[in-house]
């Protein structure tokens, strides 16, 4: 049987007995990072009296996810085998998905356990009045996906969850402050660890507010929905054009007051041409 088990997004007092419980009779681990789960097992066992599961901790991620199905196929159908993300609910991104469908093509039993989630948790945290809403995981990093996939973001008529990682937010509150400087967002750092963090403003007072500090740790943003703001969205329309760059970025600076040049430069250098 494969059971995919949550793991704590911070907090290790998050993990909930019946994981634990999951964790002592498992006999095979599936994990994004070996490490990571050896980890959290011996932190449970020193801290909660666990025992210690007497399993095999093999990698299982997008790299090599598809080769190590074939060889642990076998496994799957004859033993008590679980899957584990390096922290909240597996499958939310994180390869494991192709478990889960290889379950249920071949008629073997399978069992999710409920638990702690950064994207559902931050959301809650928001304030946003809305009791609907779009997970959009992470964004591409460059290039015209990443364009297209702000455009749905900043189109959406739903506040949109995302994740982020250090090393990009400030990418990320750029062009917010730039396509939508009007949006209300709720930025979430480090959730239930020592330094957890809320910030709720627009992209440029989040912006302000975050310049005095360090960015590190992971991040959940929320974008709220688009009302009123399409004249924001509309750049980020110029953006994904099927146009030369010179028209695109004449287009451009008609609507934020940059010179034809200055745009111009901003295209080549992005790549969104």
């Amino acid at each position: 049987m494969l059971t995919f088990v949550p793991t704590p997004i911070g907090n290790p007092q998050d993990i909930t007995i019946r994981s634990i419980r999951a964790f002592e009779e498992c006999e095979l681990f599936l994990c994004e990072d070996t490490r990571n789960t050896k980890h959290l097992m011996a932190l449970l066992h020193e801290r909660f009296d666990m025992k210690m599961p007497q399993a095999t901790y093999l990698s299982f991620n997008e790299h090599n996810g598809a080769e190590r199905l074939l060889e642990v196929s076998a496994d799957i159908a004859s033993k008590n085998v679980l899957y584990v993300s390096d922290a909240g609910m597996p499958i939310i991104s994180d390869p494991g998905q192709i478990l889960v469908e290889y379950c249920q093509q071949n008629e073997i039993k399978y069992d999710v356990l409920p638990g702690a989630n950064a994207a559902l948790t931050a959301f809650v945290a928001s304030g946003f009045n809305s009791s609907e809403f779009l997970f959009f995981g992470f964004l591409a990093h460059k290039g015209k996906e990443r364009s297209e996939g702000l455009s749905k973001v900043l189109g959406s008529i739903y506040p949109v969850i995302l994740y982020e990682s250090p090393h990009r937010l400030d990418k990320l509150l750029g062009e917010l402050c730039e396509f939508a400087p009007n949006r209300e967002i709720f930025l979430a750092k480090e959730l239930t660890k020592k330094y957890q963090r809320y910030y709720k403003g627009t992209p440029e007072e989040i912006t302000n507010q975050l310049s005095e500090n360090t960015i590190r740790g992971e991040w959940v943003v929320i974008i709220g929905a688009n009302g009123d703001d399409m004249s924001s969205l509309s750049l980020i329309d110029i953006l994904n054009l099927e146009l030369p760059p010179k028209p695109k970025a004449k287009l451009i600076s008609k609507i934020t007051g940059k010179s034809i040049k200055e745009c111009y430069d901003e295209l080549l250098r992005d790549n969104n041409v």
